[in-house]
Order: C-alpha cells, then structure tokens, then sequence
C-alpha cells in the first residue's frame, strides 16, 4: 500500500505538471526523476499549487497550513531551485516553472552533494534522449516554440546587420539585462556523467533579469557583470556554438551555448526538423558556388545538419562538391559563415520573419493555445469545484473546430495578446503578466 500511496503523490505531481503549456509526459523514468527531486510531501504540496505566481498567504490557505510554515516549506523549495522566488508588489512571490525550461536545468547548473547528480543525469538522459515523448511534446507540439536561436552576430555583414532587430542580438540581451548570473551546461554536464559530454566549454550558461537574481541569490548561479558576460558570448562564438535563448523580446532569463552533439534543443532541431522545434532567426546562409571549394568545414560546423557536400555538376573536376542550405532544416544561426576560408558563405535575410512573442506570459498563452491548455491556465487553482468544473467546460469549447480556427487566426494570436499582456503592466490592473523562469500571472 505505502508504494501505490507514494506512487499517486508522484502521478498527482506529474498531472500538475502537465497543465503547463511546457509539460512532462508520464514514464517511469519521469518518476524516479521526481522522487530523487521531491520528498513524498513536496511532492504533495506541490501537486496543488496554482500555475501562476502566488504569495505564502495563498499556498498557506491551498495547503491549510499557518502562513509561517508555508513560508518555510516554500523557502526550503526556492533554495533547491524547485521553486523560484523574486519580491513583488505584495511581498515575496514564488512560482513552479515548467520542468524545461526549469528546475530540470537548476539541478544540474553546479556541482552539488545533497542530491546524487549522476543517477539523476542517467535519468535524465534516458527520458530525455533515449524516450521521445518529452522532447516531442515540448519541441514539436505547436508552432509557438520555447526557445530561439540568437544569430553569430561576428557573421554579419554591414548590410545585413542593419536588418538585425535589437531583441534578435544576444549582446543587446546581455547588455539591457538587470541581473546575470552563470552556469554549467546543464546538457553538458549531464551528458559528462553518461560519459558523452564533448570537449566545448561547461561554465557557460547564462541566466537573466529575475530568473539570475533567484539562481545566484540561492547559489545555483554565480553573478557575473556585463563585461564578463560579454566575453562569454565570444568565447561560445569562437567555439562555434549555437547561443539558443527564451523565445520572448522583452526580459528574456537565458541564453544557452549549445552543441549539436549535447544540447537537447538542437537534438530535437535534427529529429522533429518537420516541426520546426527550435525559432529560427531571420536569415540564412547563401552559397556562392564559383568560389565554394567544397571542403565541407561548413558542414561538420552546421549542428543540426542543415548543410551537405553535393556534387557541383563540373565536368571539368568530376570528383568537385560544393555546399547545399536544406532551408527547411536551417536556424539561421550563422556559425558556418565564418568557417569558410572561401568567403563562399554569407548570410541573406530569410524573409517574412515569425512572430516573436513579447515577453514569457505571452509565449505560455500562444502555446497554451496551440496545446489545447488554455483552460488550465486561467482556471488554475484545481482545489476549487468551480475552477475544475470551468477549466473541463472552457477546454470543451476550445476543442471545437470553428473556435481553435478563431483562436488561430494571427489577429488573435499576435495582435490581441500583446495588446493585452501590454495592459497588463499597469498596477492593480494586471491580466497577465510575466515572472521568471517563462512563467505567467
């Protein structure tokens, strides 16, 4: 009976989980992830936490417990980065961010002996790179993705930077940032206890606004200056990597430095490459073939495999290649202009861009959308009847055909929700509004 009762505290968990537009599919493996994460009564606890942000006052009235003691149970989550914790206008707010991008990352940005980092690397790796279902669910579930790739700005010509949004440039994130904090890998350190993790470097993930002053204000980052930051944005650039980042315009919280052979993104970037998983930028590489020479530094520089060697039709030099851009497959990134010796490489604007949501209450609401979750997100404290009898209705309807085309129209999904969020920022008159970590309010 004790194993079937600390079962359902784990499923329960995984069920709230999941009424976030970035969930956690069910496997054992999930479970076990779980349990070396959450005592049987975190877990409890938190299986019935609101989505969005709320006080101690209101998880000590959901929990039934004197505010003191939810406060300290609270705090206890916060400073494992199971929670995240920041000051708001009615004192300390806390929120459960999405697993990914979450607290599966958190317990494993340092080193650490409370939790026993390598059966949960092994653990991960096994929901995370050998299941499919998670990294589907997340990176393929809709076309509001969670992160983008940011472009190698040293690959950008004069002409084309001109054409660079700010929001588009890692640097102008580092730069406008009110706190950040650094990191290990989390896909690299995690792929170095399965004895995978290659040679780019690990201290080199990079956290920001609220979401750095939580992590360094726990000990999970160390905080870093503009300065520092900067150095290393061109130390990931120099390695080669991808600098991938949350898929918001304004108070993006991270920036990774992704490999194609460790980082999970770009894993899913080669997989679900139909499904668009990853936000492209607004460019692309274009291919010079009189002075391409064929000799594929390009192509082992592409992560996810968006450039081949092709034969170049020469009947003169039979044997002679030249690179190929799979458009559909490409990020947009750039980090294959600068290993061209040729200078046959240079990046072309894409054309129309993509819509790039505002800040992290809107992505969740367009994903929320696309997901069939939009009723777990308005009606999210699951203790009240009403709240559950409202979200089971509200879901109904949305699975109708006629309102998920209306839901889907882009007036709705762009225009209509940022005007929203954006109303939003006034006092006393929120509707939505962002916290770290990809949360909404």
């Amino acid at each position: 009976m004790a194993h079937h009762g600390t079962r359902s505290v784990y499923d329960r968990l995984t069920e709230r989980l999941n009424r976030f537009p970035q969930g956690a599919p069910p496997a054992e493996s999930l479970f076990q992830i779980l349990k070396i994460l959450f005592s049987e009564r975190e877990a409890a606890l938190v299986s019935v936490l609101p989505i969005r942000p709320f006080t101690a006052a209101r998880a000590a009235a959901i929990w039934k417990l004197p505010e003191p003691r939810a406060r300290e149970a609270l705090d206890a989550l916060a400073s494992r980065a199971l929670l995240v914790d920041w000051e708001g206008p009615e004192g300390t707010e806390y929120v459960l961010p999405p697993p990914m991008a979450g607290f599966f990352e958190f317990s494993l940005m340092r080193v650490r002996s409370d939790i026993d980092q390598k059966a949960l690397s092994e653990l991960f790796y096994q929901y995370l790179n050998v299941e499919e279902d998670f990294v589907r669910a997340l990176f393929a579930g809709g076309e509001t993705q969670l992160g983008r790739a940011f472009v190698h700005e040293p690959a950008l010509t004069e002409e084309n930077a001109l054409h660079v949004l700010d929001f588009e440039r890692a640097s102008e994130v580092v730069r406008t940032a009110t706190a950040r904090g650094v990191g290990l890998c989390y896909c690299r350190h995690k792929m170095e206890h399965v004895g995978r993790a290659c040679g780019a470097p690990q201290n080199i993930c990079m956290t920001f606004n609220a979401s750095a002053q939580a992590l360094v204000r726990h000990g999970h980052a160390r905080a870093m200056d503009a300065a520092e930051a900067m150095d290393l944005l061109h130390q990931a650039q120099e390695a080669g990597l991808v600098q991938f980042g949350e898929n918001v315009r304004e108070g993006v919280n991270f920036i990774c430095n992704c490999c194609g052979c460790c980082c999970e993104a770009l894993i899913a970037a080669r997989r679900f490459a139909a499904a668009h998983p990853v936000h492209t930028t607004a460019f692309l590489p274009a291919v010079e073939a009189a002075t391409c020479n064929g000799c594929e530094r390009c192509v082992r520089a592409c992560p996810v495999e968006a450039l081949a060697a092709v034969s170049a039709n020469d009947p003169r030099q039979p044997r002679r290649t030249l690179a190929r851009v799979d458009e559909e497959r490409c990020l947009g990134c750039g980090v294959c202009v600068p290993t061209c010796r040729t200078g046959a490489l240079r990046l072309r604007e894409r054309g129309k861009r993509r819509l790039t949501p505002l800040n992290g209450a809107h992505r969740a609401v367009l994903m929320a959308l696309e997901r069939g979750k939009l009723q777990d997100l308005v009606f999210d404290n699951r203790l009240l009847w009403s709240h559950r009898a409202l979200a089971a209705f509200f879901g109904a309807i949305l699975r109708l055909p006629p309102v998920k085309r209306l839901a889907a129209t882009e007036q709705v999904r762009s225009r209509f929700l940022e005007a929203l969020v954006r109303r939003a920022a006034a006092p006393r008159g929120e509707v939505l509004s962002e916290g770290p970590a990809g949360s909404s309010r």
